[in-house]
């Protein structure tokens, strides 16, 4: 199929974390496809932080990237701690990343840019739409709204956010034309099959007859759940299989908190600090996953609809992973240790799960009515909507 339609020029920005990277990572690769698909093109320029993740992400996709000035601010209730110096010298830097970013948006011209959030996404939204009046789309991944995309939300082209909760928290101006579209899953995460990860993994110890459970703090691992669950090891193995992706500084310890186990029990663990390609089966796998709240993880089980019991990062900002997890809790569509949470409070909490088919069969149904696997398609056609023809 061939076209006589221009490019389409996309900025995209957005990063810091993979909760704000990924999601735009998913866009611009389903904005390329549908593109494709009409036999037009997509050029795209990625505008961000220096030696950061979103580099390294649209470095390793074939993006080009350009680096603007960040400045991030610290939240604080007190008023004084907001002066603080390291905020001072941040916000001062603001003003350079704008300058920086409109630098970029001339030379670029694009049609519409997409923000994704986080601490970047402020100077190029504000040169967007204040100075080179350029469509803007603002994506929210998490229930609240981040405070960079509150900043930017007034003057948006277009408002996307993951979750209906999000849009009483809107200006009634913006809360109007906002568009619930959820949050963008990569679409291999949708396609694994169990038993594949059997064999990759060398799970031949597993008994099936038993529900398996997924562990995971992020790439880097989580001490919280990793000293959690190695407090519950034995007991946790005696009513399920495990896999335990742990992070690459934490596999020793937890190795030699292993050694203990009798044979049938150490058959049914897999230890390892990484789930690289296989993650798709794994999650296939798993009957119960025990995790962080972030908004990409809870995009992900929501859409697959997977039981879970979620233990938030408290330091998360804005408290956002409390926030997401007792959402799904209240929904009864996931479990939420807020707070402290010792080992006793973990085993009262996911023995039901792995007692009873039933009850995780419920909680999978209810994480499965918040999924919205089709988000990327609904984030592109709201950028495809406002951009400039």
């Amino acid at each position: 199929m061939s076209s006589n339609q221009p490019a389409l020029r996309l900025i995209v920005t957005g990063g810091g974390t993979g909760g704000h990277t990924y999601p735009a990572l998913t866009a611009v690769r389903t904005l390329q496809a549908r593109l494709a698909a009409e036999g037009r093109e997509l050029e795209t320029l990625w505008v961000g932080k220096a030696d950061s993740l979103e580099e390294r992400v649209a470095a390793g996709e074939g993006i080009a990237f350009t680096p603007v000035a960040v400045g991030k601010i610290r939240r604080s209730k007190n008023p004084i701690k907001m002066a603080s110096p390291a905020n001072v010298a941040d916000m001062g830097r603001v003003p350079l990343g704008v300058l920086q970013a409109r630098r970029a948006i001339n030379s670029f011209g694009p049609d519409v840019v997409l923000a994704t959030g986080g601490y970047v996404a402020v100077p190029v939204g504000v040169a967007a739409t204040r100075l080179c009046r350029v469509p803007l789309v603002v994506h929210e991944q998490t229930v609240r709204l981040g405070l960079a995309n509150k900043t930017l939300a007034g003057a948006a082209s277009g408002v996307a956010v993951s979750s209906e909760s999000t849009l009483p928290l809107l200006p009634e101006s913006v809360r109007r034309s906002a568009v619930v579209t959820g949050n963008p899953v990569r679409p291999e995460v949708l396609t694994g099959q169990g038993d594949k990860a059997i064999e990759a993994l060398g799970l031949a110890g597993f008994d099936r007859r038993l529900p398996t459970v997924y562990v995971t703090g992020g790439a880097q691992g989580s001490l919280q759940i990793n000293h959690l669950v190695r407090d519950l090891l034995p007991w946790l193995l005696g009513h399920a299989n495990m896999i335990h992706q742990c992070g690459p500084d934490h596999v020793e310890d937890l190795r030699r908190a292993a050694t203990a186990l009798p044979p049938e029990l150490a058959a049914r663990h897999h230890l390892t600090a990484y789930v690289g390609s296989e993650l798709p089966d794994v999650l296939a796998l798993a009957d119960v996953v025990l995790s962080r709240s972030g908004a990409g993880t809870i995009a992900e089980l929501t859409a697959l609809g997977k039981a879970s019991v979620l233990v938030p990062l408290a330091t998360s900002a804005g408290n956002e992973q409390a926030h997401n997890a007792a959402h799904l809790e209240k929904a009864g569509a996931a479990v939420a240790l807020i707070g402290e949470v010792t080992a006793e409070r973990l085993r009262e909490a996911i023995a039901p799960l792995l007692a009873d088919p039933d009850r995780r069969a419920a909680m999978a149904t209810q994480a499965r009515t918040y999924g919205r696997p089709d988000a990327a398609e609904r984030l592109v056609d709201l950028v495809l909507s406002v951009a400039r023809r």
